[in-house]
């Protein structure tokens, strides 16, 4: 019973239709769900799982914001959400007209894998934009986010 439970609630994920109202950052967005119940909130936040975009401040952040922007904005999307952070924002994968946005961002340039893992498929398009010198990797040395903020952080 123990292991069903534990099954089960890896396997969850709640996916829905709706409209990305804002977008904050390179790999966070306001969405508003076609259907909500009157107790929660009209909208989510959503930080966009297994990417990190460079932060608005950081050399390539609006860059990265921009492209988001371009692909989601006012778009009719579904939103997978796979998990809620410490911070209470839903963490999930996008869609856009049969696009995956975080797989999009990181092929395009614009956001690291999240995995360290070099046989997972998002990986190897970061590989493949990084050999190709797309997006944030024109640049010579171009400083993941995690590295920006606690840079950041200890100013």
């Amino acid at each position: 019973m123990v292991l069903c439970l534990l099954f089960a609630g890896s396997a969850w994920a709640d996916t829905m239709q709706g409209v990305i109202i804002v977008v904050i950052d390179g790999d966070t967005v306001l969405f508003k769900p076609d259907h909500y119940h009157p107790s929660s909130r009209a909208f989510l936040k959503v930080r966009l799982v297994d990417i990190d975009a460079p932060e608005s401040d950081q050399p390539h952040g609006e860059a990265a914001t921009r492209a988001l922007k371009d692909m989601a904005l006012k778009q009719r999307a579904t939103l997978k959400i796979v998990a809620t952070d410490h911070y209470g924002r839903k963490l999930g994968r996008l869609d856009v007209g049969g696009v995956a946005v975080n797989t999009e961002l990181v092929r395009r340039g614009h956001a690291w894998s999240g995995s360290r893992d070099t046989v997972d498929p998002l990986r190897s398009l970061q590989e493949e934009a990084r050999r190709a010198r797309r997006g944030l990797w024109a640049e010579a040395a171009p400083m993941p986010p995690w590295v920006w903020r606690r840079e950041q952080a200890a100013r």
